[in-house]
């Protein structure tokens, strides 16, 4: 009986102590560095839709496919020998509408690069701080909403600003 009374003993007081360690895990994620993560969100956020716009001109003031509708022609009929003929397809059409397509799938990388160097940045946020938050987000939903709501205020204050 002896025996059993230890067990539980030992097993209560690793259930503790793993309590008591995640416990110290969300009580050492700071507000600032909540902020600091929320801020790499919103700037990263930022870069993904100057790449968009970026994208859109690239389409809208080509002289070359002259605008969406000739673009979204030639992207239906990429790749098919027959269709590209049969919407006439020119060569300049087709490099340019490469060069699109070429900066297009480059944009996921882009924003990944972009963000991976904001992380590794001490100044802005750095690895450790990165892997504190990010797992605290993933174990307590509460967490991730106080982020959640750390950024939607932050890109509300931006867009505010940007108004001025």
């Amino acid at each position: 009986m002896k025996k059993i009374w230890m067990f539980l003993f030992l097993f209560g007081a690793f259930g503790m102590a793993g309590y008591a360690q995640e416990t110290a895990t969300e009580e050492a994620v700071s507000d600032e560095d909540l902020k600091k993560f929320a801020t790499v969100e919103v700037m990263t956020s930022e870069f993904v839709a100057k790449k968009t716009e970026e994208l859109k001109n690239m389409i809208l003031n080509n002289e070359v496919i002259d605008g969406g509708a000739r673009y979204n022609e030639i992207k239906a009929a990429w790749g098919d020998a027959a269709k590209e003929a049969e919407i006439n397809l020119t060569d300049e059409e087709r490099a340019a509408y490469k060069a699109i397509k070429d900066f297009q799938d480059s944009l996921q990388q882009s924003v990944v690069d972009y963000k991976t160097e904001l992380i590794k940045d001490d100044t802005v946020l750095g690895v450790s701080i990165y892997n504190k938050v990010n797992g605290a987000i993933k174990e307590d939903p509460a967490m991730k909403e106080k982020l959640d709501n750390l950024v939607a205020e932050m890109k509300v204050k931006e867009d505010g600003d940007g108004n001025n």
